[in-house]
């Protein structure tokens, strides 16, 4: 009888699913702890108003395929879906505005296009252009954000373009923001071109180190994002252990020893943490102590999503696009919007279903800001009651919602700061040097779902070659070693 190699991967999120999921093909049994109730992470959705409504990411980025080709291994492709016509906008300067053409990350690589936006001011504008004739900044070591594109391009690119668009992915500021982790198109750029908006420019035409690719940017599923990391929950069955805490590891002289929230214990070959960096820092913290320094220097941003179903003739004007962004400085509570509705037609068409002679649209607020949690210590129905005032500012809307969601996400977002890419480094060296060990998710390599899921792979892939051989047992009792079925090479 085959004995596999036992792997307990700590944390079932979309990290700590897919590393099980690659691991199974490596040939290792393998157990997930997770210590919510439901496996799935920030992959959540829950019904509204009779629609499932993702409660936390509501989209892949489709220009990178590592998560659409799980989506695909999974048997889920004909569920993908795009995003409807129109594109998100800048609240500012009293209204929504376009993003302009031609940026990367708020960058903009365009003078015109800038000027053309009206996002910024046309001081902001003129001072943005300034970086077309200046000469090169000097860039050593890693720095925030703000300090570089605001050397080159003014505060106001900083304040109504970068900050905007990296908040909507890190809820970070960008003065704290390192520029080689959160902008790794733009870092290259900084210590190789004379002018940052030429090298924009340059790269979106396919002539600089990252060519803008066809195709839409997003993609989802229909029913929600979550179906991703519910089907791959599913595959593992009662292998993932919800609703339980991994209290503390132990070495043994072959393998590691689990020590469960729920007073059992767990002996394995590997321990694979896909848990966030405060909680692997304290597994670490008696075996790989500099790991777990560099951990408990990794900080969190908490936030928020409201979301409202809303009659259609609340607004005095239809919606149109998917929805916006709002910078710090424009008075409003939120950060972003997303009109879900116009967005995921699915979601239109399931609301018109379930409500049939309702005109109703779903509309997802975004609020919390790194560093600013005053916001979030507010009642659901207080942030309710805010996020419909400030759509009220921004789009006319005219009173309350039919429904509404409010959906808390603490310490939710690894924030990179100056450093994080060497921070991260450092972490990886250390833990690999433990055999049957290792880390993943997150903090690590990318907070987006295809990044989460390819530094999943990378580090099941690692771990898989430290594992020991499958073993057969005789019918005897004796086992017996054999690569042939094994993980190793």
């Amino acid at each position: 009888m085959a004995e596999a190699p036992h792997v307990v991967v700590v944390g079932g999120g979309v990290s700590g699913l897919t590393a099980a999921h690659r691991l199974t093909g490596f040939g290792a049994a393998v157990t997930v702890l997770e210590a919510a109730d439901t496996p799935g992470g920030k992959l959540r959705a829950s019904p509204v108003a009779g629609v499932p409504v993702d409660s936390g990411a509501e989209s892949v980025l489709a220009r990178r395929p590592e998560a659409l080709d799980l989506i695909t291994e999974l048997g889920l492709a004909d569920r993908v879906v795009h995003p409807g016509p129109g594109s998100a906008g800048i609240y500012t300067r009293g209204g929504i505005r376009p993003l302009p053409e031609g940026q990367l990350m708020g960058v903009p690589g365009d003078l015109r296009a800038l000027a053309r936006s009206g996002v910024l001011s046309w001081r902001g504008t003129l001072r943005a252009g300034l970086d077309l004739v200046w000469p090169r900044t000097p860039v050593r070591g890693d720095l925030p954000v703000a300090s570089y594109v605001g050397m080159r391009m003014g505060h106001e690119v900083v304040d109504r373009l970068v900050e905007p668009l990296l908040g909507g992915v890190y809820a970070g500021r960008a003065d704290r923001l390192s520029l080689d982790a959160t902008l790794p198109q733009i870092a290259p750029m900084a210590r190789e071109d004379r002018s940052l908006m030429r090298a924009v420019h340059a790269s979106l035409a396919g002539r600089g180190a990252a060519p803008a690719s066809p195709g839409p940017v997003f993609a989802s599923l229909r029913g929600g994002i979550a179906a991703l990391a519910d089907a791959l929950a599913e595959r593992h069955g009662e292998r993932v252990r919800t609703g339980t805490r991994a209290d503390a590891l132990l070495r043994l002289p072959e393998g590691w020893r689990v020590h469960l929230s729920t007073g059992d214990r767990l002996d394995c070959d590997a321990v694979l943490l896909a848990c966030p960096a405060p909680e692997a820092a304290r597994l670490l913290a008696d075996h790989v102590p500099e790991a777990a320094r560099d951990l408990s220097a990794v900080e969190y941003a908490s936030m928020a999503l409201v979301t409202l179903v809303l009659p259609a003739s609340a607004f005095p004007e239809p919606l149109t696009g998917s929805g916006f962004l709002a910078p710090a400085g424009e008075g409003l509570t939120i950060k972003a919007a997303t009109f879900s509705s116009n967005k995921w037609p699915w979601i239109a068409d399931e609301l018109r279903a379930a409500n049939p002679g309702d005109d109703l649209v779903v509309v997802r607020c975004s609020i919390g800001r790194g560093g600013d949690t005053a916001a979030l210590e507010r009642s659901d129905e207080e942030l309710t009651a805010v996020a419909v005032a400030d759509l009220a500012t921004v789009t006319g809307l005219v009173g309350p919602p039919v429904r509404s969601r409010v959906t808390r996400w603490r310490n939710g977002i690894p924030q990179y700061g100056v450093g994080h890419t060497a921070r991260v480094d450092r972490i990886r060296a250390a833990v690999g040097r433990h055999r049957g060990l290792g880390v993943c998710g997150a903090a690590y390599g990318g907070v987006g779902i295809p990044a989460c899921v390819a530094d999943a792979g990378r580090a099941a892939e690692r771990l898989a070659r430290t594992l020991p051989p499958i073993s057969h047992t005789t019918p005897g009792g004796d086992a017996e070693g054999t690569n042939e079925q094994g993980v190793n090479p």
